[in-house]
Parts: structure tokens; sequence; C-alpha cells
């Protein structure tokens, strides 16, 4: 992050992280608070270290990191990872087709399993199927790395799968108030008729009208194969951006030692600061430009609750087999023979 960047975040976050100076005492300054936050996101290490790099208290620093995550994303969640409307679902769909070859994909989704230290009387809540505790970050990502919608807080124990059923996320996608946009034919295959906007998924995730997953089974025809690597392909995307995450925000390579409530304030910090950063690499503006009414009210994902099976209805299976006859005919790509 240059100095620059730095300045034009403590622009956008400084007024909710200044405090006032009293009789007793002088406050520590925002550019100070900002930086010992992003020290700890970048690093991962000990209150302990980073109080003694910046001569301040342990319990300062534990304060000033809570504190500043929750400023962080406050500030820059409606700029960089609003809440998608039906124009930027189509921008999203134009970035997978141009990219990736994938029509009709409006994002790639998937969980990550952020180590903790177990929490005090959880019990088994966090337990995961890695022997590790953990909270569940799940995440939609479009063709260019960024996040569009995140959910954190999921208890370790749950798979993708459940943590998408008790999301806000997965709530409206079954009951269909994402405001995607309507079925469309995809250019070229017009005997298909209509088809619509889809997420894509691993093997962990449910196969519903707006989600896709491979196809089961290890002796699969060639057809489906290639099915199964064009949908795998489209959907690596978001297992990059976890990479990248983690990568540029080192916190998330270690086992966190806050309590779960700021580990979620710092992993939601951490996935709009790499949209700010993002964005200024690919040069992409904060959001897509949307003609709207005075009156229109802005769109929210809303608490959900606990949905039922994850049973594929004949409909979703129907529209999976037309997308696998279309890659291997008039959607097919000259190399994909040679990897398959």
């Amino acid at each position: 992050m240059s100095k620059e960047v730095f300045d034009e975040l403590l622009g956008k976050v400084g007024p909710l992280i200044t405090k006032v100076d009293t009789h007793l005492r002088m406050s520590i300054g925002p550019a100070e608070r900002l930086a010992i936050c992003l020290r700890y996101l970048a690093t991962g290490d000990s209150y302990a270290t980073i109080a003694f790099s910046y001569r301040v208290g342990r319990s300062t620093v534990a304060v000033i990191v809570k504190e500043v995550a929750g400023a962080i994303w406050t500030a820059l969640v409606e700029e960089c990872m609003p809440v998608p409307q039906v124009e930027d679902w189509r921008v999203i769909a134009a970035g997978f087709q141009e990219r990736w070859e994938f029509p009709n994909c409006v994002g790639a989704i998937d969980g990550k399993h952020v180590v903790i230290q177990a929490p005090a009387n959880a019990g088994s809540l966090y337990f995961n199927y890695k022997s590790t505790h953990s909270l569940v970050l799940l995440a939609v990502v479009d063709a260019e790395y960024l996040f569009r919608v995140v959910d954190v807080g999921g208890f370790g124990r749950s798979s993708d799968s459940g943590s998408l059923r008790n999301s806000a996320f997965g709530g409206s996608l079954r009951d269909g108030s994402l405001q995607l946009p309507p079925d469309t034919v995809i250019a070229g295959s017009e005997r298909r008729g209509p088809l619509p906007h889809v997420f894509v998924g691993d093997e962990a995730f449910p196969l519903l009208d707006n989600l896709l997953r491979p196809l089961p089974g290890r002796h699969l025809t060639r057809e489906r194969r290639l099915f199964n690597y064009r949908l795998s392909r489209a959907r690596l995307v978001v297992e990059c951006a976890f990479g990248i995450l983690s990568t540029q925000w080192r916190m998330l390579r270690r086992v966190i030692t806050t309590s779960p409530e700021v580990t979620e304030f710092c992993v939601k910090a951490a996935c709009v600061l790499h949209n700010f950063l993002r964005r200024k690499t690919i040069d992409m503006p904060s959001r897509t430009p949307i003609a709207r009414s005075t009156d229109e009210v802005t769109p929210t994902l809303c608490d959900a609750p606990r949905m039922g099976s994850n049973n594929a209805t004949r409909r979703s299976i129907q529209q999976r087999e037309t997308f696998c006859s279309y890659f291997n005919e008039e959607g097919a790509v000259r190399w994909q023979a040679n990897v398959v």
C-alpha cells in the first residue's frame, strides 16, 4: 500500500476513528490507529509485538484493532462491496463470458475456514473437519477476483452447504430476492431457449435453479467430464481470490487468537480492503452506475431462517444438462479436447 493510497484510505476512515484530546492525555491520532490495525491485518503479529513497535499498551492495541476494523467495513462497504443489483449482475456475467467463456455466470461461490483459537466454553461448534477451530468465510467472487458478497461468522463445524443454507445470501438465493437478471438466450444457442443466470460452486454445494455444481461420479462420459472442467475453470476465480486475500492479509495464515466477534470484524475488513486495493489495480469504478428513481428503496440482504433439504429439482437437473450440451457443442472451445 503506497503512501497515497494510505492517505486516501485515511480520508475515508479517519472521521470514524478520530478521538478527542482531553486535559488528562493526548489521544492517539487516526493515522497511527489505522496503521496499527493494518499492521495486525497484514502480519497477524501478536498484540504484544505490535504494542512494542508502536510504544502503546497491549490493551490499547486490542481496542484499536476492534474499533478500526469495524470502521473500515462501515466506511468502505457501500463503495467497494455494495449489494449487487440487476445491472451489476449483468456486468459480472459479461466478465465471466469474456474471460472464462462461461455464459450467464454471475459469480463463483466457495467457503474458507479462518483458523482461530478455540473459544472458551464453545464445545465443538467451531471444530472443523481439518481438526482445527475456525470461522467460515462464505464468498461470491466475480471474474476480476473481487468479492461481491461475503458472509462471515459461520461455525467451523458447518459444511459449505450448511453455511450457505444458514446465510442471508443463501436465503435470498432460494426465495429469488437477489434481483438476478431474467433468463437469457445465449448468443449462438437460440435453440436451447432462455437459460438462468447461475453461480458456480464445487461438490459441497447443492444443485439449485441458480447454482450449478459439477456432475457427480467417477466414471463419467467425456461430455460430462468436459462440463465439469469448464465449470471448475470458472469456479477457480474464488480459490484464486482467497489466495490473493491471504497473501496480502497474512493474519489469515495464522491462528487468530482474538474472540470470534473481533475475528469477524477483521475478516470483513480484510475483504473490503481487498476490493479497495484491487479496484485500483484493474482501474475499475467503485460500482456500476444505476439509474434509480428517487423513491426506490435500496435492497438489502436480510437475515434468513434455517432452510430445508438440499434436494435438487427436476428443473435444476435439466438446466445443468442443457449447460453440459452447450459446452460440448456450440459453446466448445478449441483447446478443451486436449485438456480432458
